[in-house]
């Protein structure tokens, strides 16, 4: 079957406000441009993400498919976004089967705005079965945390918001295929998963290595999941790792990276997807406990 037709409607990402610094003097400034998207699956209203509106068509597929709800983009026949209406109409081919028992129990998370997810939070994690023999080396580790500081974002210009990217790491330069920003770092991953299903659905299969997940928020377990359930084997974050996401990290084998700015990081599981090359980390600094 193919795959489904997505409307066009990106939204302006930023907006324009009067505002009074610490001088007693007006001035303007850029604010992330939020507002809501009620989506609704076949005519049924199934919830309200609060988005930046970038790509929200690949936000809502990328939602459904990391909340197991379909199981292949080809289930959807369209995605439809009017933001007069503030709305997202899902057209299915078949409807989604025991859409109301898979919509009953919500997990309330972790995630900026009071993330929630649809079912056991934990579900087939241990079917999820990553590429052996993907790994990142610490040169492209540190090209990779570059790409992100050089490119020209919404943050740098109006804050508030959460950043993630999808690499290729496959040759020796890392590839950047996709970088989306959103008020919450769960709406940045799900549009990557929407992206992938849309463009390259090959990697959703068992067996495909060299992507890289790259976010600015902490990795806590939905992420690790979501990172996982679309096959990618490696993420790298700004921030650092919750317990239970180190928990679900370690039991699939996802190599975990964070703390990751300029030359330093963390590996907190699967070290050996990580080709480790010390000598480009530069001297090591002493620290106030070290002896002289």
């Amino acid at each position: 079957m193919p795959l489904p037709y997505l409307t066009q409607a990106r939204a302006p990402l930023t907006c324009d406000i009067d505002v009074v610094n610490e001088y007693g003097e007006q001035q303007k400034v850029s604010i992330p441009a939020e507002r809501a998207l009620t989506v609704y699956v076949d005519k049924r209203e199934l919830v309200t993400l609060m988005t930046l509106g970038a790509q929200p068509e690949l936000l809502v597929l990328g939602y459904l498919r990391n909340q197991r709800l379909v199981a292949q983009a080809s289930d959807i026949e369209s995605i439809t976004v009017d933001w007069d209406v503030g709305a997202a109409a899902v057209k299915t081919w078949h409807g989604i089967k025991d859409i109301e028992e898979k919509t009953a129990k919500r997990v309330v998370t972790t995630g900026c705005g009071q993330g929630s997810v649809f079912g056991g939070l934990m579900d087939e994690v241990d079917q999820i079965v990553l590429p052996a023999d993907a790994h990142l080396t610490q040169g492209q580790l540190y090209a990779l945390v570059n790409t992100i500081r050089l490119k020209e974002t919404t943050y740098k210009s109006a804050g508030s918001v959460h950043a993630c990217a999808l690499f290729d790491v496959a040759g020796s330069e890392p590839k950047m295929l996709l970088f989306v920003e959103d008020v919450g770092r769960h709406n940045a991953i799900d549009t990557i998963a929407g992206w992938m299903w849309m463009n390259m659905a090959a990697t959703l299969a068992p067996g495909v290595s060299g992507l890289v997940f790259y976010t600015t928020g902490r990795l806590t377990s939905e992420m690790v999941i979501k990172s996982a359930q679309m096959g990618v084997p490696m993420v790298v974050s700004r921030s650092g790792i919750t317990q239970m996401g180190h928990q679900v990290a370690q039991a699939v084998g996802l190599c975990a990276i964070g703390r990751a700015t300029n030359r330093r990081f963390v590996c907190y599981s699967a070290p050996q997807r990580l080709h480790l090359q010390p000598e480009l980390a530069g001297p090591k600094l002493r620290t106030p406990a070290e002896p002289r």
